[in-house]
Order: structure tokens, then sequence, then C-alpha cells
């Protein structure tokens, strides 16, 4: 504890008038109690901007009765809408996201300051351990998520979904029409910032057990694992991913029409075969086309225009 205090003393003393602290909250008035006045402790001069996203309970009150901001959505948005609402208020070169159940120690924001002024774009609080996580489940996907990301970029990433981060605020708003309203913004922005060509670094962070229920259905929210597996790929490099698909459904075209022709002996495609050659040229067609779309859609963009 003591070293993440020197850690915060030491970033602190040089990013305190730049640094904007976001936290999107949906009915967390128990995990903001815990940490707001942390934040102000730790960080008096930091501007500290709650996101209310529709919250039911006394989530808004709590954070004025503080004297934190508070920006109050009118209905429930989703995590992503917040962290872009939160994004475009803030005014810092610097903004830091948080979130709001209290997984995450203010004291770590000073861990990602320090990082961020050895010249990175976008750092990330990167979990580690089982018991970092909230299940077996979220841990193994996570970790897949981790590895095919790593696959992706030629590079090790440790934590592709936390949502603890900070990030220079003009290039995150360059990204910010990419971002979902949900609750894969952080696997979005990642893989956006290495696309770019943005230094994407990771810290090392504890993550308590969050106070209250799990916003996360996981039957719900299953059908997404597959989506952002798709949505990783297409974001970075689709025809890394679209390429390996296309040889596998053409060999089990060329590979049915071998097996069909050993066994009749009549050496020509039949309807299988052709299907699937076919379709392997179409998927490989798609990636090239996709991976063409990337690139339009990563254009430089004018940071000074916001």
């Amino acid at each position: 504890m003591a070293q993440n205090n020197t850690v915060a003393e030491r970033a602190s003393d040089r990013q305190v008038k730049k640094v904007s602290v976001v936290i999107p909250a949906k009915n967390e008035s128990q995990g903001l109690a815990s940490i707001l006045p942390e934040l102000l402790e730790h960080y008096p001069e930091f501007e500290i901007i709650v996101v209310d996203d529709g919250s039911t309970d006394d989530s808004a009150q709590l954070c004025r009765d503080l004297g934190v901001r508070v920006i109050s959505h009118p209905y429930s948005k989703g995590n992503g809408a917040a962290v872009k609402t939160g994004a475009r208020a803030a005014r810092g070169e610097y903004v830091v996201f948080m979130d709001a159940d209290g997984q995450h120690d203010p004291a770590d924001v000073g861990k990602l300051l320090y990082k961020m002024d050895e010249g990175y774009d976008l750092v990330v609080g990167a979990r580690s351990g089982l018991d970092s996580q909230a299940s077996v489940v979220r841990w193994s996907a996570n970790a897949f998520y981790n590895r095919l990301a790593s696959w992706m970029v030629n590079r090790k990433i440790d934590d592709l979904t936390s949502g603890f981060r900070c990030v220079h605020r003009r290039k995150f708003l360059s990204f910010l029409y990419l971002l979902p309203n949900g609750f894969s913004y952080p696997t979005t922005s990642t893989m956006a910032f290495f696309r770019a060509g943005f230094s994407v670094g990771f810290v090392p962070i504890s993550v308590a057990k969050r106070n209250g229920s799990s916003h996360i259905n996981m039957l719900r929210d299953g059908v997404r694992f597959f989506l952002i597996i798709f949505k990783v790929g297409t974001l970075y490099s689709p025809l890394k991913v679209y390429f390996p698909m296309a040889v596998v459904v053409s060999m089990l075209g060329l590979a049915n029409y071998l097996f069909t022709a050993m066994g009749s002996g009549a050496w020509r495609f039949t309807n299988m075969s052709t299907l699937l050659i076919l379709g392997g040229m179409i998927i490989f067609l798609m990636g090239l086309l996709s991976e063409q779309l990337t690139n339009l859609q990563y254009k430089e963009t004018d940071a000074e225009h916001e």
C-alpha cells in the first residue's frame, strides 16, 4: 500500500492539473461510497466525473453530497455509452476510467499515470490470477480474448477487457464512434489504439470483490463472447481471421473431392466440393474487402477538430 501511495504521489505531482477520472455507474451507491472518498483523499485536485446511467438508487445524490460532478442519463444506455458521455465532458488531458463497483483501488490510479509518463498513449490496469475474476467462466473467456488479441497484434496483451485504464483524451475521442454502448468498450478501444499505431502499455493491479451484484448475465452475454471474437479480428486485421477460415473451408472442399473421386472412380467435382471451394473463395474475398474498409476506417483523424 505504501508503494502504491509513493507511485501515486510521484505521478500526481506531474499530472495533477491534467487528469479527469470518469466513473460510469448504474445503481452503484455502495461501491461509490467506498471509492469516491478515497479518490478525493488521494487526488483532491483531479476532476472526478460520475456518469449516472439511469440509476434508480441514490447514486447521483451520493455524488452531489460528496461534491463530485455527476452527469445523469435519463435512462440506462449502457456502460459504453456512459464512458462516451464522460469522455466528452472531461476537461483533462488524460482520462482515467474505472468501475464504480469497488473492485479498482483508487491508489492504483497513480500507477497508470506513472506508466503514461513513459510515453504510452493508453495504459491498462491488468488483472492477474483467477482470484481477480468473478468466476472460472469469465476468467476463461478473458484468457481466450487475451490470447486471440495477442496473436492479432503480435504482442502480448495482459488484459484486453479491463475497464481500469488511462488514455490521452484527444486520441480516445477520435475513436469514440467505434465504441459500442455496451460492456465491450474496453476491447474495442484497446484494439483501436493498437490498429492506429499508438503505444499501449499494461500495469499489474489487484482487484477486490465487487460491491453488490454484477450487471452481466452470463447466459445472455454468452452470445457476445463469439461476437467479440470476430470484432477483435475485424477491428485490427480482418484478413488475419478470414484467410485461415477460407483455407480451412477450401481444403474441406478439396478433401471431399478427393474422397469422393477415390471412392467412385469418377474424377469430377460434386456439388458439395464445389460449394465448399466457392465458399472458401467468397470468405477470402470478404476478408480482402474488410481489410480495405478497415484501412479507411482508421484514417488519420485530426484531433484538434473535436
